[in-house]
Formats: structure tokens, C-alpha cells, sequence
């Protein structure tokens, strides 16, 4: 009986989690008998020094670990480095290597109509600097809302102030994921209409309470479930050109 080739992701508390079931039902549809994936659940970061990686052919990253990972692999490419964030590792001649897919999972989410003046990003790591990839990408100015005391971002009350000034609004923080589903950003949802086209990373559940309450006032609206689907395949892409 021929050694399976393992695939896997690595973060906390993933039971949730879409890319097992995705992968599974994956290579069961494609009859792709030799491979299987499974969740690694890290309690701490340090404990990806313990996993068993003769076997382990390529691995996946969610939250919190897409930034902590990079300093316990052996080289990063250049997208990755530039974002300052991965989500996608694969194995060649025993060197890990990282790469990001999730700035081209969200492109391609827009099946080719990313076309926005003003973005507004909710959230500030690792998802939120693919997004910022993405749209320096696609040349669309944005700015960042947090909840930190930094220059670089803008506070929440400010955000309410100028939410006129934008028409793209993205959740990438993990408010309103499985099971809390009735947290949502604080932002002034009055003043959200169909102007407005409102994006949440989140697919868990289809439809966050971030993306019920913009829907309400008009807005259109999309969760992260094409966007994982395109950075999966993509996954799969960079893991198979490594065999």
C-alpha cells in the first residue's frame, strides 16, 4: 500500500475550518487516491516545529498564524514577503517554502470587475495585507480601520465620519465568524446605501451580520466563499508544481 501524500492546514481552533472538507471532497470528485488532508490544530505557533513532515507535501495557514509562521520557514517568495503575510506553504528538495494566494483568491472573487475608487479595509492583519496587495494591484485607493492607535490607520469614529468617501467596504477581521454570529464592525450601518458594495472575508456563516445589515440599507453584497475557493486552487497549483 503506497504512503499518501499528506496536505493540511495549520491554525487555532479550526474545526470550522472550509479546506478540509473542500480538499476531501476535492480529490474524492477527481479520484485523486493518494493524497489526503487534514487540519492541524496549534494550539501555539511553536508547536509547527512538532509536526511530522516526512510526508506532509504542502500546508495551508489561517488566522492567527499568517504572519507568525514566516520566521519558521526556510524562504518566502516575493509576494509573500511584500504582503508580510502566508498562507500557503509547499515543500521542496526538504526547504519550506511560503507564498500568499489569498490577494489572487479575492481578485479573482471579482470575476474580473474589481473596479473601485475608494476601498475601505476593516482589519489589519494578515488577510487585510493581501487585501492591500490586491488593490495596490488594481490601483485602487483605500485606507485601513482599526481599532489600534496608529497613525497608519483610522479609528472607527473617524471611518464614520468619511464612510461617504468610499465605495467598497471589507471585513477582514474574524467579528461575526462561527459561533458569534451577531458581532459585526461598529460602524454607522445608516449610512451605508446601494452605493455601496460591502465584502466580508468571512464565510462562516453565508451571510455575516456584517453583510445583513449593509444588504438591508441596499448595499450588494459577497462573502469569502469564492475567494477561498480561488486561493485553494491556487494552493493546489503551487503544491503540484513542486512534485
Amino acid at each position: 500500500m503506497s504512503i499518501k501524500k499528506i496536505y493540511g492546514l495549520i491554525g487555532k481552533n479550526i474545526d470550522y475550518s472550509f479546506s478540509a472538507k473542500y480538499f476531501s471532497d476535492k480529490f474524492k470528485t477527481e479520484k485523486i487516491s493518494d493524497c489526503e488532508y487534514k487540519n492541524f490544530d496549534l494550539t501555539r505557533i511553536e508547536d509547527f516545529n512538532n509536526l511530522e513532515f516526512n510526508n506532509i507535501k504542502g500546508l495551508n495557514v489561517t488566522i492567527p498564524y499568517k504572519e507568525k509562521i514566516i520566521t519558521f520557514l526556510d524562504k518566502i517568495d516575493k509576494s509573500a514577503s511584500e504582503i508580510g503575510a502566508v498562507n500557503t506553504i509547499a515543500k521542496k528538495n526538504n526547504k519550506l517554502i511560503g507564498y500568499n494566494t489569498d490577494y489572487i483568491g479575492f481578485i479573482n472573487s471579482f470575476k474580473n470587475n474589481l473596479n473601485f475608487k475608494n476601498a475601505l479595509i476593516l482589519g489589519t492583519g494578515g488577510a487585510s495585507k493581501a487585501i492591500q496587495y490586491a488593490l495596490n494591484i488594481k490601483k485602487i485607493n483605500f485606507d485601513i480601520a482599526s481599532r489600534k492607535n496608529n497613525i497608519k490607520y483610522k479609528s472607527y469614529k473617524k471611518i464614520n465620519e468619511s464612510l461617504h468617501e468610499y465605495d467598497l467596504i471589507i471585513n477582514t477581521t474574524p467579528i461575526g465568524t462561527y459561533p458569534n454570529v451577531s458581532e459585526k464592525p461598529k460602524l454607522n450601518y445608516s449610512l451605508i446605501n446601494e452605493k455601496y458594495f460591502c465584502y466580508d472575508l468571512i464565510y462562516n456563516p453565508k451571510k455575516s451580520s456584517f453583510l445583513v445589515e449593509c444588504e438591508k440599507k441596499g448595499a450588494k453584497i459577497i462573502n469569502g466563499f469564492e475567494m477561498l475557493k480561488s486561493q485553494a486552487e491556487e494552493s493546489w497549483k503551487i503544491w503540484n508544481s513542486m512534485s
